[in-house]
């Protein structure tokens, strides 16, 4: 009976090593990376283009900091460019809406620079 014990205990703890490893490898694979580039927003979209690549990406903004001080910048038109760094990650676009349009998403999870000074070195 004992030994029936040492065996439920094990393999107890062998279920709980292997969910937490499984976990660990989630949180690395997920890992936002800071991205560079412009950024524009009106009544229908929010866009990204990537200083690297020149690709236009859909955003979402989930740290709720970049639409707000987008529109604090006080331009009199929508869709004007901006620079921005955030970080954030890439995600396939919704199959429906608007966003499918666009293969990726961005979703910004923090907002670290905006500006209306587009670097020329940087994001032409």
């Amino acid at each position: 009976m004992r030994s029936l014990h040492i065996c439920y205990f094990a393999g107890l703890l062998i279920l709980l090593f292997s969910i937490g490893a499984c976990n660990n490898k989630k949180n690395k694979t997920n890992k936002p990376v800071v991205i560079k580039g412009l950024y524009s927003f009106g009544p229908e979209a929010a866009l990204f283009i990537d200083c690297k690549t020149g690709k236009e990406y859909w955003t979402a903004d989930s740290s709720a900091k970049l639409e707000l001080q987008y529109s604090q910048l006080g331009f009199e038109k929508p869709y004007e460019s901006v620079y921005i760094e955030v970080e954030g990650d890439m995600t396939p676009s919704e199959k429906e809406g608007p966003e499918s349009a666009y293969d990726s998403t961005l979703t910004v999870r923090k907002l670290i620079r905006i500006t209306k000074d587009i670097p020329g070195d940087i994001c032409k």
